[in-house]
């Protein structure tokens, strides 16, 4: 249909526009720099609802959502995937989202915010984890940590690296667990933990690739912060066992959502990518293309990972009000205490 006609046109995706008014065709993602999914499965989303994706990264998680609070009133794009359930509550106060219209499929309801339910739609979830090298702890004879408090024991000197809480969102998940173990005493713990000799780096791949043992590099650090999935990555070269292992007693809880930006150019464009992906297709893909699990009930993991991905039964969490209350006075504490 063209200018002058009396029915609305319909663009790509069903959604309408203004009579005169061309339906956009281009939906932006705004994302983190970790989004990463099969260009088949972009083609296909492409072809089955005439949008065009483009992506925009936007750095990790806690700089993503900085951003979007930053540009809420302009926002740079039609929908953000990667905000998590530590950086949530801060967008959602901001006004940054606008209610999805998704309907979620079997399972993933069991992910949802307590509040902002109708904004944020949870897409996949994973644990920030404490990993060992256990070929390295067997060649040494020593046991294994199985707590956080194990790695302020002297045993365990010199042993672990971590990414920075400041820096980085697995690094900001590793402070919140501790937060979660040790209440207002979490002070005291860090300073223990930096006085038995933990090294932070700026983010998670130098302290993964780098420094740990089991990186592939020259790392010396037999323990560093990761995630459950993990141990799924570290295969011996027959594929029948792992050379790592997540410590599922040291587990934060992570979910990443996605929702549609309050003022977007193309909602209808934002809401088609939801729900793209929560598709069967992209849930699918998401262990192996972004390290994750999926949150649709039903979706068949890897083989690798349902033998070795272990997921932890019962995880440290924290109110989401209560990181948005805190965060700041955290934050600026803890810099203090790894700083000395």
């Amino acid at each position: 249909m063209g200018e002058g006609d009396d029915e609305p046109a319909t663009s790509p995706g069903g959604s309408s526009a203004s009579p005169g008014q061309e339906a956009p065709r281009e939906v932006v993602l705004v994302t983190h720099d970790s989004f990463a999914l099969p260009k088949k499965l972009v083609k296909a989303f492409e072809a089955d609802s005439g949008y065009e994706l483009e992506v925009r990264a936007s750095g990790d998680a806690g700089a993503l959502t900085n951003k979007l609070v930053l540009t809420q009133d302009s926002p740079t794009g039609d929908v953000a995937y990667g905000v998590d359930n530590s950086f949530a509550s801060r967008a959602l106060d901001a006004g940054v989202f606008a209610d999805s219209g998704v309907t979620l499929p079997d399972g993933a309801a069991d992910y949802t915010l307590d509040d902002g339910t109708d904004r944020l739609v949870p897409i996949d979830t994973g644990a920030v984890c404490v990993n060992v090298d256990t070929r390295w702890f067997e060649e040494q004879g020593i046991p294994e940590p199985e707590t956080l408090d194990d790695l302020v024991e002297p045993a365990y000197a010199d042993l672990f690296v971590t990414p920075g809480a400041a820096t980085s969102s697995p690094g900001m998940a590793f402070l919140l667990a501790t937060i979660a173990e040790h209440g207002d005493d979490w002070p005291d713990y860090w300073a223990d933990l930096m006085a038995n000799g933990a090294k932070l780096t700026s983010g998670w791949s130098d302290a993964y690739y780098v420094d740990f043992t089991q990186g592939g590099g020259d790392g010396d650090r037999p323990i560093v912060l990761s995630y459950d999935s993990s141990p799924a990555f570290t295969l011996t070269e027959d594929g029948e066992a792992t050379t790592t292992r997540a410590l599922l007693d040291t587990c934060f809880r992570q979910v990443e959502y996605a929702g549609v930006l309050a003022g977007a150019a193309n909602p209808d464009g934002a809401r088609a990518v939801i729900e793209w992906l929560l598709s069967p297709e992209v849930q699918a893909a998401l262990p192996e293309s972004m390290y994750v699990f999926p949150v649709v009930s039903g979706v068949e993991l890897p083989e690798d990972w349902a033998r070795f991905a272990e997921q932890p039964t019962d995880a440290y969490t924290v109110d989401a009000d209560e990181i948005t209350a805190n965060r700041e006075q955290w934050l600026t504490e803890w810099t203090d205490i790894t700083s000395r």
